[in-house]
């Protein structure tokens, strides 16, 4: 896993980690951290960033709390669907063509590359 692109400034009246919450944030909501994006761990995002993980895990929790970042136990933190103004009915037809592909036996490779196809074809 790479680090963010994101920067804390320590002259900045803004505490380091709501610097980094919201950092996290943008990059969800202009799309440059896509839904499901396996965040770094907060020991190696603090680290990266030279701040105590303490901080970095509180980011997180906020993060967590508005419903931007799930963690997944042992798996790691993700951005969310949420995070990047994806509408519900998205995510149910989504899940919903996933389960269809699954069960019809489609190949992931060859499932995505049928929307794909579907979407060129509307444009």
């Amino acid at each position: 896993m790479t680090s963010l692109p994101v920067t804390v400034d320590p002259a900045s009246p803004v505490a380091p980690y709501e610097q980094v919450r919201a950092g996290i944030a943008e990059l969800a909501a202009t799309g440059r951290l896509a839904a499901g994006t396996r965040l770094p761990t907060v020991r190696r995002l603090a680290e990266d960033l030279g701040l105590a993980a303490n901080t970095v895990a509180r980011a997180y929790r906020e993060l967590e709390q508005a419903g931007l970042v799930e963690t997944r136990g042992r798996h790691g933190t993700f951005v969310t669907a949420q995070a990047g103004g994806v509408p519900d009915e998205a995510r149910r037809a989504a899940a919903d063509y996933a389960a269809l592909s699954r069960r019809l036996g489609l190949p992931p490779e060859q499932a995505l590359a049928l929307v794909a196809a579907a979407l060129d074809a509307r444009s």
